[in-house]
C-alpha cells in the first residue's frame, strides 16, 4: 500500500502567503438513498496539502479498513498527526437511509479545507468521500453533493460474508449467493458502479436485494454553514 495521506512539504513562501483565518461551521450531512447505511463518518478539516483519499491511486490501508470494516481509527490516526479538526461518528453509529446529522466543527487557522468519508452498506469496499472541499472564507450556506468511491481493494462479490452485516442490514439481505465476481479489474479509488444485487431471498448471484440496495450517485447531500 502507498503512504497513507499525500503530506507534500510547501516551500516557505507557499506557507507565508497562506492566509491566517479560522472557521465555525455547521456541517449537515444526509443521506440519500432508498437502502443505503453509512457507518460512522469521519469529517476533517485540515491543510491543503493533506488528502484523505484521491481518485485514480491506490488506497491506503487507512482507507482500505474503512472502505471494508468501517473503521476510522487509522483515517483518525492520520488527522492526528497533520492536526487536522475533526468530528468522528456524530450519529453515534449507522446513518440510516434518507436520515442526516449536523455537528459543529471549528477549524484551525491552517485547516482550510473539508473532507468526509463513510463506508457505505451494503457493499464489500464502498465509501462515500469528500476530498479537499475549500472551505469559504465568507460567512454563508454552501450545499453539494457527494458520490459513492470504490476503494478498488476488494471484489465485489456482494455476499454478507464479504462485508459488515450490522443489525438494520440484516434481516434484509440475502444468503448463498455464488458471488457476482471474484475480481475487480480496477484496483484504485474511482467512481462506484452501484450494487448489482438480485432478487432472490438464497442463492443466486448475490446477497444484496437489487429491489432495496440498488444507488445512483449522489448518495448524500451535505450543507455547510461557515459562521
Amino acid at each position: 500500500m502507498k503512504s497513507s495521506t499525500k503530506i507534500l512539504t510547501a516551500s516557505l513562501l507557499t506557507v507565508a502567503m497562506q492566509p491566517a483565518w479560522s472557521a465555525d461551521l455547521t456541517v449537515e450531512i444526509q443521506n440519500l438513498t432508498q437502502g443505503i447505511y453509512f457507518t460512522p463518518l469521519l469529517i476533517a478539516a485540515h491543510t491543503p496539502d493533506a488528502s484523505l483519499f484521491e481518485l485514480g491511486e491506490t488506497a491506503s490501508a487507512e482507507i482500505e479498513a474503512m472502505a471494508e470494516m468501517g473503521s476510522l481509527d487509522g483515517l483518525m490516526t492520520i488527522g492526528t498527526s497533520v492536526n487536522a479538526n475533526m468530528v468522528a461518528n456524530p450519529v453515534g453509529g449507522l446513518l440510516a437511509p434518507s436520515l442526516s446529522t449536523s455537528t459543529a466543527l471549528t477549524t484551525d487557522d491552517s485547516n482550510t479545507v473539508l473532507s468526509i468519508t463513510a463506508m457505505i452498506l451494503p457493499s464489500n469496499d464502498g465509501f462515500v468521500g469528500l476530498d479537499n472541499w475549500s472551505i469559504p472564507s465568507e460567512a454563508g450556506t454552501y450545499t453539494f453533493y457527494l458520490n459513492a468511491y470504490d476503494a478498488g481493494t476488494e471484489a465485489n462479490d456482494e455476499l454478507r460474508t464479504s462485508m459488515p452485516v450490522p443489525p438494520p442490514l440484516d434481516p434484509l439481505l440475502g444468503s448463498d449467493g455464488s458471488g457476482v465476481t471474484s475480481e475487480e479489474s480496477n484496483a484504485t479509488v474511482h467512481i462506484h458502479r452501484g450494487n448489482i444485487g438480485d432478487d432472490q431471498a438464497n442463492g443466486g448471484t448475490s446477497d444484496i436485494v437489487n429491489s432495496i440496495h440498488r444507488w445512483l450517485n449522489p448518495v448524500a447531500k451535505v450543507t455547510v454553514t461557515v459562521n
